[in-house]
C-alpha cells in the first residue's frame, strides 16, 4: 500500500510523507506516515495522532504501537499518521496557525465548508482522502483538559440519508465491538442536538461514522506532555483492535486499570455550570464516582469567603476537571460521563 512517499509491499513497513499544502516560505507541509504491509491480506485501520497541537500522548503512542507492528505476523494493513496537525505542534497549540481553525471541524465537509476552501478544510480534504478511499477502521487518538481521566468516545451513528437502519445497525454492533475491546472506559458521544450543535459531524471519527467506517475516539488523559500510563493503555489497546478484527493471531491484552463500574451506558455531559464568578475549589478530582445533589466546587472571592457551591443534577464519574482557576458567570467546570438515555442509532433522514 502507498501512502504518500510510504510505499510498502507485502510483508514490510515503509516510513514516508504525505504532502498536504504549501507554506509561504517554499517548503511543503508534510504529514509524517508508516504504512505496515501484513504477509496477509486482510483489512485496513488507520491510527492518527495529534489532530491537536497541544496533545502529543495520540502522537507517541502512535509511535511505540507502529514500532512493535510485525508485518511478518499481520493479516492486512496499519496505517500510522503520528501528527495530523504540524503547524499546531510547532507551535503547541490546538489549533493551525494557518487562519486558527480547528483542524477537527473540516472533515467530510466538501462543499458545505468555506468558498473557497481555507487551508485548513484543504489539508483536511487531502488526508481524508486518503483515508476513506481504504479505510475499514479509523482510531482518532486524542487528549482532553490537563486533568483527565483516559476514557474512549463512542459515536452515535446515523440512519435515513446515507444508509438504512440494518445498514447502521450493523456498523454500530461494530463500533460497539471495537470500542470494547480497546480497554479504556467507554462514554457515549454527546446526544444528537448537542452532536450536531458541535459539529461533531465534521470530526475525523464523525466523518468517518458518516462515510459507513467504524470509527471511534480515545481520549488518553490530558494534553501538552505525553501520560505515560495512558500511552500504553493506547498502545494495548490499538494491538487489541487488531486483534478482534482478526489482523493478529494472538490473545488480547488484559484490561486496563483505568475503568469504571458503571451499571449502564454513559455519555458525555459538559456539567455543571458555575452561577457566580470567581475562584474555583475543586471537592472532586478525574475517574471520581459523583452521585445526583453531590457538591463538586466552591467558588471563592478574591478574599477566601465562599460564594456559592456548585452541585451536580446527574450521578456518573468525573472525566475532566476545567483548566483555569478563574471562572466567569455560567462558566462549565467539569465534563463528566452521566446515564445516558439515548439510543446509540439515530435518524437523520429528517
Amino acid at each position: 500500500m502507498k501512502v504518500g512517499s510510504a510505499d510498502a509491499a507485502s510483508g514490510t513497513r515503509a516510513t514516508g510523507y504525505l504532502s498536504v499544502t504549501d507554506l509561504p516560505t517554499g517548503q511543503s507541509e508534510r504529514l509524517p506516515v508508516v504504512v505496515v504491509e501484513g504477509s496477509e491480506s486482510g483489512p485496513t485501520v488507520w491510527v492518527t495522532g495529534t489532530i491537536h497541537g497541544d496533545e502529543p500522548t495520540g502522537m507517541a503512542a502512535t509511535h511505540e504501537f507502529a514500532n512493535r507492528l510485525r508485518p511478518e505476523a499481520l493479516a492486512g494493513t496499519v496505517v500510522c499518521v503520528p501528527v495530523m496537525n504540524p503547524a499546531g505542534l510547532r507551535t503547541n497549540e490546538r489549533t493551525s496557525y494557518y487562519h486558527g481553525d480547528d483542524p477537527n471541524r473540516y472533515f467530510g465537509r466538501g462543499d458545505g465548508g468555506e468558498t473557497p476552501p481555507r487551508t485548513q478544510q484543504l489539508v483536511c480534504e487531502r488526508v481524508y482522502d486518503e483515508i476513506r478511499e481504504s479505510a475499514d477502521v479509523v482510531v482518532s487518538l486524542h487528549t482532553s483538559w490537563i486533568q483527565t481521566h483516559p476514557y474512549t468516545i463512542r459515536p452515535r451513528v446515523g440512519y435515513g440519508r446515507d444508509r438504512d437502519e440494518a445498514e447502521a445497525a450493523a456498523l454500530r454492533d461494530r463500533i460497539v465491538e471495537l470500542t470494547e475491546a480497546f480497554g479504556l472506559p467507554v462514554v457515549n458521544q454527546f446526544g444528537r442536538e448537542e452532536t450536531e450543535r458541535r459539529s461533531l459531524s465534521h470530526t475525523l471519527t464523525g466523518a468517518a461514522v458518516s462515510d459507513g467506517i467504524a470509527a471511534f475516539t480515545p481520549e488518553l488523559g490530558g494534553r501538552f506532555v505525553v501520560e505515560a500510563d495512558a500511552r500504553a493503555a493506547a498502545v494495548a489497546g490499538l494491538r487489541n483492535v487488531l486483534v478482534t478484527s482478526d489482523m493478529l493471531d494472538e490473545p488480547a491484552s488484559p484490561p486496563t486499570e483505568f475503568g469504571f463500574s458503571a451499571d449502564g451506558p454513559l455519555k458525555r455531559r459538559v456539567h455543571p455550570h458555575t452561577d457566580a464568578a470567581g475562584i474555583v475549589r475543586y471537592r472532586v478530582r478525574e475517574g471520581d464516582r459523583i452521585a445526583a445533589g453531590e457538591t463538586v466546587a466552591e467558588v471563592v472571592d478574591p478574599h477566601g469567603e465562599t460564594k456559592t457551591e456548585v452541585a451536580t443534577e446527574y450521578p456518573g464519574y468525573v472525566l475532566s476537571r476545567h483548566e483555569g482557576a478563574a471562572v466567569y458567570e455560567n462558566d462549565p467546570i467539569l465534563d463528566v460521563a452521566v446515564p445516558d438515555d439515548e439510543p446509540l442509532l439515530w435518524d437523520r433522514s429528517d
